[in-house]
């Protein structure tokens, strides 16, 4: 940390230090700072949500090898994406700072490439931030379709279908609702990521008993870890390449936990609450997560009646396999349907982190002026909170869902960029700290050792990997329906990041911009 020269603040108050800190990587404490360690891991905690993304892509990982590719793959996704947790929490803990992963890149590049590799890792994650609220938000959407479908009769008895003109309209009451939480003080948002924390642990908990306990039927243990599911309509019959497929739901269901380096300007001790708000999510995450699809798993018997477009739920697998547990042991459905509000509630606390994340990543990008107008966007008010750029979140997750009215395929591809623009930006600081700053990186107070270069290579290379099974064709043989557009999206946000650098960005971008005197 250095010496204290006359007139600086004392570093005996962790508020102080982490103030002195702050302003020793070139930035002015602007935010307030009053979130704690356990409400920094809330909010990733919050974020990850394993209700949410176990749910929400269930259907995915039933229809590419089913039990077995999801129950032990989620422990081999467990392992790596902890080594990338880890790699990110090392990082954290030197560089504490609200631009996360973006200022990361342009300390530990080089100064050369400093700029470029910062403003590349910064749109990768900022877009992913803003596909990954849309995602959330429009997942919730369509549950809340579904329970109303199921709570009317099903789409077998006469129930209400929403038009997905009436879906777009729930979904911008939620981003409404988002918006105006995220509006609120920090002190009012710990206390929502703190209860998202507790409403997926105690979401997990009770649906673990209670879906087995209330089940008349129920897979073996034979089938919940070694079935593999190879009837998946897709064309796709080689089950390596299913396996691989499978692999992706389990992924998605391990995002966000960016978060947690986001909050590190509004949290105290940063340097050591940051990264182990990282390190917890994803690690307890894992935990839930695994425990929680046992359960699901268990009360899946029949993979292609689940699957069925045709069935009360409409396809929406969990929905109907909840639906059908409650219907047969006491005549009626409405247990099934409870679950899935339960459910519904952790993807609403999701979205509210969602939106968080995104504004303070929003905030510390436009600071560093990377972001159009972005004099308008790094503005507090008196509360200390970034207003404007909570409502640019919203307002960008609202046009990238408009796509859904013309082809779900368009809009999975923008979905898709949640998981790989998030794990891109997180793996590019990683890739400089293991090549051009492995010898010159100075670690903070939570590090990895002499083990931190190897887990870093990992990481990196689980990235890569999961990049490319994301690109895979999903279907066979290929047509406009089915084609995968994530290499499109992708690409797309890579091109148009590039080729603003090179025709525009380049003459003024200098990276992460300090706004104190003599920063270190």
């Amino acid at each position: 940390m250095g010496t204290v020269e006359a007139g600086e603040l004392p570093l005996t108050d962790p508020a102080d230090a982490d103030r002195a800190r702050l302003q020793q990587l070139g930035y002015k404490q602007e935010l307030k700072r009053g979130l704690s360690v356990v409400s920094n891991f809330a909010f990733s905690f919050a974020i990850i949500s394993v209700l949410t993304g176990v749910t929400t892509t269930y259907n995915t990982g039933l229809r590419y090898g089913g039990p077995a590719s999801m129950t032990l793959g989620w422990l081999v996704v467990a392992f790596f994406n902890g080594c990338v947790a880890l790699s990110m929490a090392e990082i954290c803990s030197a560089y504490p700072t609200s631009g996360g992963l973006y200022y990361w890149s342009a300390k530990l590049a080089g100064k050369d490439w400093a700029p470029l590799a910062s403003w590349v890792t910064g749109w990768f994650n900022i877009v992913g931030q803003w596909a990954c609220t849309t995602s959330v938000d429009f997942s919730l959407a369509q549950l809340i379709q579904v329970i109303i479908l199921l709570s009317t009769g099903g789409a077998n008895g006469g129930g209400y279908l929403a038009s997905k003109y009436v879906v777009i309209a729930i979904y911008t009451a939620i981003l409404v609702v988002h918006g105006l939480i995220n509006s609120l003080p920090i002190h009012w948002l710990s206390w929502f990521g703190q209860l998202g924390a507790f409403w997926n642990v105690a979401g997990v908990f009770l649906l673990v008993i209670l879906i087995p306990s209330v089940a008349k039927e129920r897979a073996s243990a034979e089938f919940i870890f070694t079935h593999f599911n190879t009837d998946n309509g897709m064309g796709i019959h080689s089950k390596p390449y299913i396996l691989a497929l499978g692999l992706l739901m389990s992924q998605y269901s391990s995002i966000g936990y960016d978060t947690s380096a986001h909050m590190t300007e509004e949290t105290k001790n940063a340097d050591w609450s940051g990264p182990m708000g990282i390190v917890s999510s994803v690690a307890l995450s894992g935990i839930f997560g695994w425990i929680f699809l046992l359960a699901l798993t268990s009360v899946v018997t029949d993979i292609p009646y689940l699957l069925d477009t045709s069935n009360d739920a409409g396809g929406y697998a969990i929905a109907q396999a909840l639906y059908d547990t409650f219907h047969r042991r006491y005549g009626s459905g409405a247990g099934g349907i409870a679950c899935l509000t339960v459910i519904a509630v952790a993807v609403f606390l999701c979205g509210t982190a969602c939106v968080t994340s995104n504004s303070r990543m929003g905030y510390a990008f436009s600071r560093d002026g990377a972001m159009p107008f972005s004099n308008v966007w790094h503005r507090v008010n008196k509360h200390e909170v970034p207003l404007n750029v909570v409502w640019l979140s919203v307002a960008v997750a609202f046009v990238m869902a408009l796509t859904s009215l013309g082809s779900q395929v368009a809009f999975q591809a923008m979905v898709s960029i949640t998981t790989l623009g998030l794990y891109i930006s997180y793996a590019l600081p990683i890739v400089f700290r293991v090549t051009t700053a492995r010898r010159s990186f100075v670690p903070g107070p939570f590090h990895l050792g002499r083990y931190g270069v190897a887990v870093g290579a990992v990481a990196v290379a689980w990235v890569a990997l999961v990049t490319v099974l994301f690109c895979l064709p999903v279907a066979y043989p290929v047509a406009k329906d089915n084609f995968n557009y994530t290499p499109v999206a992708v690409g797309g946000v890579l091109f148009l990041s590039l080729a603003v650098w090179v025709l525009h960005a380049r003459f003024w971008f200098r990276g992460p911009v300090t706004n104190v005197v003599d920063a270190a």
